[in-house]
C-alpha cells in the first residue's frame, strides 16, 4: 500500500515538474534575484516534495508549496553561505597571525607534525587502499 502511494506521489511530482517547473523557476528568480540560487532552490524544493508528500500528502496547490519551499531553502542556503564566509574570514585572519608568529613554525613543531601525520596514516583503524604500496 505504502509502495503504491509513493509511486503515485512520484508520478504527481514528475507531472508537476513537467508542467510547472519553468513557472516555479521564473518566480524563484524574481523572488531571489539570482538565477543559480533559484535553480538550486527549485531542485531542493522538488527533492523535499519527494520526501514529504508521500508522508503528508500532496498539497492543494503544489506550485505554491514548491515556490514557498524553494524560497525557504534558498534563504537557508544564503544563511549557511554567510556563516561560512564569516568563518572563512576569521580563519584567514588566524592563519595570517600564525604566519607572523615565527616561533610557532620552528623545526621541532614541523617534525612533530610530520610524525603525527605518519602515525595517522599508519593507524590500524584505516583500511588499506587496494593497489596502494
Amino acid at each position: 500500500m505504502a509502495e503504491n502511494t509513493a509511486k503515485r506521489v512520484r508520478e504527481k511530482v514528475d507531472a508537476v515538474y513537467r508542467s510547472e517547473s519553468r513557472r516555479i523557476l521564473a518566480t524563484l528568480i524574481r523572488l531571489l534575484g539570482d538565477f543559480e540560487l533559484a535553480e538550486e532552490a527549485l531542485h531542493d524544493a522538488f527533492t523535499a516534495a519527494l520526501d514529504q508528500w508521500p508522508k503528508e500528502g500532496v498539497p492543494a496547490n503544489p506550485r505554491a508549496w514548491l515556490v514557498s519551499t524553494g524560497r525557504f531553502k534558498a534563504i537557508d542556503a544564503m544563511r549557511r553561505r554567510a556563516r561560512f564566509d564569516s568563518a572563512q574570514a576569521a580563519l584567514a585572519e588566524r592563519l595570517d597571525a600564525d604566519t607572523r608568529d615565527s616561533a610557532r613554525w620552528d623545526d621541532e613543531g614541523v617534525e612533530d607534525d610530520r610524525l603525527r601525520l605518519i602515525f595517522t596514516c599508519c593507524h590500524p583503524a584505516l583500511a588499506p587502499t587496494p593497489g596502494w604500496r
